[in-house]
């Protein structure tokens, strides 16, 4: 290592994953890697493997496909916008180290997109940053994972990611891991400032619903803290916008399978306002950092039809906050301690 070379520190921004195409065949293998992970799943595997692949993977790839297709233009919304939000942050990084006497003189930061499953794995770009053959390999690597809400679903997963990558290695690298931001005033600002922004076009709603992703309730109960980050979030949310009780409400959506999953549901909250006659309705998702099949179609789509199909009016989905300025400012601000924090762990011989 040459210690005249600027320090490398990788931020990586990891999300869940997507299809490499809105086809059955890649639907499956996505489905297939991401449904085995024990930490998704929890029922014993040879039970659970025995119905993944006599029933899930032989019905629900080719519904999924079609879904996908619906809001697929050239790749993945969420592959795109992943990029994207990798990009901007790069160029905030890039200039603010033009900046005389920055904090990020002596700093070389590279900022990469991976996911948990399908591509970019995140398991191929630790290989990449810290090849044995690089004079400059990456000593110092932090992972942003952008689920605000802990999850050992997700966040979880991200680890166990990176601890097997870690049993397969020589010479490890320095990991931060950000567990989470679910209340984060950064976070909850920005999701305030979108929804006033959306709200600025299409009126203030009778009603807005908070949706997060659901897990199993069990899984809850064993003490997965998701769920009350989530009620955390909404809670921050509606206070920041000034919302009284009868006009929010926090819910869940996205369950799987005939366990029962926290609650309430998004669709049963939606069909009881529908019949309720209830004028207007926005949704937000606030635990999505990126637009995708759950948002786009799931909750744009579907539920829109179950709720005006009951008797509800007007319906809209405020789009997550994706690449949007605030969001990229939010995740700058959340990463840039870790960067720092690594600001004296340059070697010292050539």
């Amino acid at each position: 290592m040459n210690p005249t070379q600027p320090q490398k520190i990788a931020v990586v921004l990891v999300n869940l994953g997507t299809p490499d195409e809105p086809t059955p065949q890649a639907v499956k293998a996505y489905l297939r890697q991401f449904l085995s992970d024990s930490r998704v799943i929890e029922i014993p595997q040879f039970i659970w493997q025995i119905i993944l692949n006599l029933f899930v993977l032989t019905t629900r790839p080719k519904k999924v496909a079609h879904a996908y297709q619906s809001i697929w233009e050239n790749d993945s919304p969420l592959r795109k916008i992943a990029k994207e939000q990798a990009q901007f942050l790069q160029q905030r990084f890039d200039s603010e180290k033009q900046v005389k006497d920055s904090l990020l003189q002596g700093f070389d930061v590279q900022v990469y997109t991976a996911m948990t499953y399908g591509k970019p794995a995140l398991r191929d770009i630790l290989d990449d940053l810290t090849n044995p053959n690089d004079r400059q390999k990456t000593e110092q690597i932090v992972i942003f994972p952008l689920y605000p809400q802990y999850s050992a679903t997700t966040t979880g997963a991200v680890f166990d990611v990176i601890a097997k990558w870690g049993l397969q290695q020589r010479n490890l690298p320095s990991f931060t891991l950000i567990k989470d931001y679910f209340a984060n005033p950064l976070y909850i600002k920005a999701l305030a400032d979108n929804i006033r922004k959306f709200q600025a076009t299409h009126g203030k709603p009778e009603k807005l619903l908070m949706s997060f992703h659901g897990i199993p309730q069990p899984y809850a109960d064993k003490g997965d803290p998701y769920a009350d980050r989530c009620r955390c979030t909404a809670g921050q949310l509606a206070k920041e916008l000034g919302l009284n009780d009868g006009e929010w409400l926090c819910s869940f959506q996205s369950r799987f399978g005939k366990q029962e999953w926290v609650k309430p549901y998004t669709d049963a909250t939606l069909t009881e306002w529908g019949r309720q006659g209830v004028k207007s309705v926005q949704v937000i998702s606030p635990a999505f950092s990126v637009d995708c099949l759950e948002t786009l179609e799931e909750l744009s789509v579907e539920n829109r039809d179950i709720f005006q199909n009951n008797g509800g009016g007007e319906y809209h989905y405020i789009p997550a906050l994706n690449a949007d300025s605030l969001h990229i400012d939010m995740m700058w601000q959340i990463v840039l301690p870790h960067v720092l924090a690594h600001k004296d762990n340059k070697a010292n011989w050539v």
